[in-house]
């Protein structure tokens, strides 16, 4: 029987994009009165979309427009934000200042892109708005002396759901974007978080970072080490992505947590830890079994089981260290990730309860 294929997932714009395409909005309605509607711009590598907008108003002072984010097929936070650009003459010389609007949250940490006491605007999405203003104020000659207020309706709760907090950018969300557009599924900002998280960690001194693969794992590295909430990686599972950046932007120490099932993952050699794109090994976890000393009848038993979690808890009746084995493999994968990078690396494998079960 033939399979019917599955349906293209739908691309989105970023945040960026939403405030760039408002932004033209607004200044082109400050000074011609009118609200182009939709509003068309150019990305980074050349795309063109055209943005309805959702709101717009204007005064002989000001202007500003509305854009509901589309993120398209990808799970994001922001899908469907209500975002905010107000444009505003400013004084003869001042050049393009960005404020940050109700729920768009100010720098308060270094290692971020963006300096302390800057609004969450990143480099990206502020040339692309600087692009538009240039152009728009060439056409129509006039200064292009000016203030871009970016909002986000209801942005300081969405970014209660983000690391922004952890990364110490307070009061709402970042507008963010490199190329202008979400593809579904890509883990892209995840990744780019972790980094992120890195970068905040070694801005501010600190030479111990934990990577957890979840939140029960990440509570109990931070109640061991009484870490703060800068230094822990909510890595997930993109083990890889947070080694290959430590790799290149190395701290002194790294500790990696998570439940038995990812980190036996890890111990196998594979860096990305989800369970569509890896899966435990019963073959391999049998032959750990037999390592730590389980007999041929434990040994079948553990390549017959369906689930890590199964295993361990036989691996438990018998008195087996299988939990420090895999700690132990695990660390072994991390290290030939950071090859020859001057890092300590502990791996500490956490039960259900946010026990310690193993530890290498």
């Amino acid at each position: 029987m033939s399979r019917k294929p599955q349906q293209k997932l739908r691309q989105g714009w970023t945040t960026g994009a939403c405030a760039t395409a408002a932004t033209r909005a607004a200044f082109t309605a400050l000074i011609t009165g009118e609200f182009p509607d939709p509003v068309t711009i150019t990305l980074p590598k050349g795309q063109t979309p055209a943005f309805v907008l959702a709101k717009e108003e204007r005064n002989d002072d000001w202007a500003c427009a509305s854009i509901i984010k589309d993120a398209g097929d990808d799970p994001d936070v922001t899908h469907q934000a209500l975002i905010t650009s107000t444009v505003r003459f400013g004084a003869a010389g001042s050049g393009i200042i960005f404020k940050a609007g109700k729920g768009v949250g100010m720098v308060t940490k270094a290692g971020l892109p963006i300096s302390p006491g800057e609004p969450a605007i990143n480099p990206v999405p502020r040339l692309m708005m600087q692009q538009i203003i240039e152009e728009t104020a060439t056409k129509h000659k006039v200064s292009g002396d000016v203030e871009i207020e970016i909002s986000v309706a209801d942005g300081e709760k969405l970014a209660q759901k983000t690391w922004n907090p952890r990364l110490g950018i307070i009061g709402g969300l970042s507008i963010l974007g490199t190329t202008g557009i979400v593809h579904p599924f890509s883990c892209s900002a995840w990744i780019h978080s972790i980094h992120s998280g890195i970068d905040v960690a070694r801005a501010n001194g600190f030479d111990h970072v934990a990577g957890a693969t979840g939140s029960t794992s990440e509570a109990t590295v931070k109640k061991l080490y009484s870490l703060p909430d800068f230094a822990l990686i909510d890595m997930g599972d993109f083990a890889g992505g947070m080694l290959k950046y430590l790799r290149r932007n190395p701290v002194a120490k790294v500790t990696i947590a998570g439940g038995f099932g990812k980190l036996t993952k890890l111990a196998q050699g594979f860096l990305d830890l989800h369970s569509g794109r890896s899966q435990v090994s019963f073959d391999w976890l049998a032959d750990a079994v037999k390592h730590v000393g389980g007999g041929s009848q434990l040994q079948e038993q553990a390549r017959q089981a369906n689930t890590a979690m199964e295993v361990l808890a036989m691996a438990h009746i018998h008195q087996l260290p299988l939990a420090q084995y895999v700690a132990e493999k695990a660390r072994t994968t991390a290290l030939d990730t950071l090859r020859d990078a001057p890092i300590e690396v502990e791996v500490i494998v956490i039960d259900r309860s946010g026990g310690i079960v193993g530890r290498a």
